[in-house]
C-alpha cells in the first residue's frame, strides 16, 4: 500500500505551531514510508476564509521545508464534484432532503433539553415522500441507527462510538453548499489517503467520517488523533504562550530545523535524545510512539534548542537567514565569506539569528556615537596616545587575520604592561561604539583592515580633540 498522508487546514487564520505540528507529523510519516504528502485547504468557510491566511499558510509551509507531493488542493474549486456525490447518496437512500425549519428545530432542541436529553435531529424527515412548499431543504446522512463505530486509533487506541448516538449530520445547506465534514470524506476517498493525522479535537468527527466512506463504498483511512499543545500553565495555547503565526518564528530569527525539532518532541520521544536533524526525524518517526497526553509548549526550551541548531548548522546554511534578517534592518550584506565569519564569531553569544543580526549591525555600520560612560572608563589618559601606536603597528600587518592582529594588540598590551583587556576594551568602542562584540582580533579580522583602521582614526581623533589636545602619553 501506498502511504499518502494529507495536511489539510482551514484558512480562516495563520499557520500556528500546533497546525504545523500535525503537517510535520503528516510530512514525517509519508517520507519515512516512502510515501505521499498532500496539501489540502478547506476554504468551505466562504464568510471566513481569506487569500491572506492561504498565503500565509502556503509561505509557513514553504519556510518550514515540508514539500507536498500533491496540492495544493481547494475545496471551493470542487463544489461540483461535491454535488454529483450527494445527487448519488440521495439516489441510493443514504442521504435525504430535510425540510425541517430553524424555528422548528429550535423547539426540538428545547423540548429534548427540557426532558434532560441530549439535543439531536431525531430524524423526522428520514422517510419523508415529499417536499414542503416554502422551504429550501438541508440534506442529511442517513447515519445507521443502530450498531457501533470503532476508531482503532493509532495515538489513542480503540475508541467506540454508538450509532444510536450520532443524528443525521447535515451534509448539504439549504442554499446547496456542501457542509466541511462531509467536504473531507469525499476528499480523502478521491485523494486516495490512507492515514489521516490529525488534532484530537476531530476525533469526535470521526465516527460520522467513517459511516460516510462506508456508505459510499470505500474503506475508512487509518487514524491517528494527536494530543492538544498546552501553554506551560497548562491551560490552552495562546499568543501569550507562543501561538502566534508559524512566519513570526521565522521573523524572531529562529532556524526552520529547530523549530520543527522542537515540535517533532511534542508528544513524541527517542530516548532522551533533544537533538534532531530532518534526516533523523524522517528515520526515527512513528505515529505509534505519539503520547496520548497534551503537551507544554516552552518557548525557553525552544530558544535553547534554536542556539543548538545555530551551532552545529554549517555557516553556509545559516548566512542566506543572517542575511535576510540584516536586509530587514537596511543592511547591504552581499560578502558572504564575511557573514560566515560573522556566524562562526557570533552564534555561541546569541540564541536566535533576529538577536544575531541586531547584534553585528556594527559590522556595516561605523558607530556615529560611543557609550560615553564606557570611553570615561576605558578611554584613560594613558591609553588615549596607546591607540594611535596600535593603529600604526595594524597598518603594517600584510597578513590581516586574527592570529596576527592579536599578536600585535598583545604584543603592544605586554610592552606596556597593562592587561589585554585594558587596550582591547578602547579599540572594541571606537570600532563598535560600545563594549559587546566577539574577540577583539575576530572582530577587525572581520571588519577589514581598511574599515577597522579608519574607524580606530576617527574615534582617537574624537576623543583626543574632546580633551583639547592636552593628553599626554607617559611610557612605564
Amino acid at each position: 500500500m501506498l502511504v499518502r498522508t494529507r495536511f489539510a487546514p482551514s484558512p480562516t487564520g495563520f499557520l500556528h505551531i500546533g497546525g504545523l505540528r500535525t503537517a510535520l507529523f503528516c510530512w514525517l510519516y509519508a517520507r519515512r514510508h516512502a510515501g505521499q504528502f498532500v496539501l489540502r485547504i478547506e476554504d468551505t468557510d466562504l464568510e471566513r476564509s481569506t487569500e491572506e491566511a492561504i498565503q500565509q499558510i502556503l509561505d509557513g509551509m514553504e519556510w518550514a521545508g515540508l514539500v507536498h507531493d500533491e496540492g495544493p488542493f481547494y475545496q471551493t474549486k470542487r463544489f461540483d464534484r461535491y454535488k454529483e456525490v450527494i445527487e448519488d447518496m440521495l439516489s441510493s437512500g443514504h442521504a435525504y432532503r430535510c425540510y425541517c425549519t430553524k424555528e422548528e428545530l429550535a423547539q426540538l432542541r428545547a423540548e429534548q433539553t427540557a426532558r434532560g436529553e441530549k439535543p439531536r435531529y431525531d430524524g423526522r424527515c428520514r422517510n419523508r415522500a415529499s417536499g414542503r412548499a416554502g422551504v429550501s431543504p438541508v440534506v442529511r446522512f442517513k447515519n445507521p441507527l443502530s450498531g457501533e463505530v470503532v476508531v482503532e486509533d493509532v495515538v489513542h487506541g480503540r475508541v467506540v462510538f454508538q450509532n444510536a448516538e450520532l443524528d443525521d449530520l447535515i451534509i448539504a445547506r439549504s442554499d446547496g453548499t456542501p457542509t466541511y465534514n462531509f467536504c473531507v470524506v469525499v476528499d480523502d476517498m478521491d485523494m486516495r489517503i490512507t492515514h489521516v493525522i490529525r488534532g484530537d479535537d476531530h476525533l469526535n468527527n470521526t465516527p460520522r467520517q467513517m459511516n460516510m466512506l462506508l456508505a459510499l463504498g470505500h474503506p475508512p483511512p487509518v487514524y491517528a488523533h494527536l494530543p492538544m499543545i498546552l501553554g506551560p500553565d497548562g491551560t490552552k495555547l495562546s499568543k501569550r504562550h507562543g501561538a502566534v503565526s508559524v512566519l513570526q518564528y521565522r521573523d524572531d530569527g529562529f532556524l526552520p530545523d529547530a523549530v520543527l525539532n522542537y515540535l517533532v518532541r511534542l508528544g513524541w520521544s527517542h530516548g532522551d535524545q533533544e537533538f534532531f536533524t530532518i534526516e533523523e526525524m524522517v528515520r526515527l518517526f512513528d505515529i505509534a510512539e505519539v503520547n496520548k497526553s497534551a503537551s507544554i509548549f516552552d518557548v525557553n526550551k525552544l530558544t535553547w534548542l534554536n542556539q543548538q541548531h545555530m551551532m552545529r548548522t554549517p555557516p553556509s546554511r545559516i548566512v542566506p537567514v543572517l542575511r535576510w534578517q540584516l536586509e530587514r534592518d537596511g543592511f547591504h550584506a552581499d560578502n558572504d565569506a564575511q557573514l560566515e565569519q560573522i556566524v562562526l564569531a557570533q552564534r555561541e553569544r546569541n540564541k536566535t539569528l533576529r538577536e544575531m543580526a541586531a547584534n553585528s549591525a556594527f559590522f556595516f555600520r561605523p558607530p556615529e556615537t560611543y557609550d560615553e560612560k564606557a570611553v570615561r572608563k576605558h578611554v584613560t589618559p594613558d591609553i588615549l596616545p596607546l591607540l594611535g601606536t596600535a593603529r600604526e603597528e595594524l597598518a603594517r600587518l600584510t597578513d590581516w587575520s586574527a592570529p596576527a592582529i592579536h599578536r600585535v594588540i598583545d604584543g603592544l598590551a605586554t610592552a606596556h604592561q597593562i592587561s589585554l583587556g585594558k587596550l582591547a576594551q578602547p579599540i572594541r568602542l571606537a570600532v563598535c561604539g560600545g563594549t559587546v562584540s566577539p574577540p577583539i582580533d575576530a572582530t577587525l579580522a572581520i571588519l577589514g583592515k581598511h574599515e577597522s583602521l579608519t574607524r580606530l582614526a576617527s574615534a582617537t581623533a574624537r576623543w583626543s580633540a574632546s580633551r583639547s589636545g592636552s593628553v599626554t602619553y607617559r611610557s612605564p
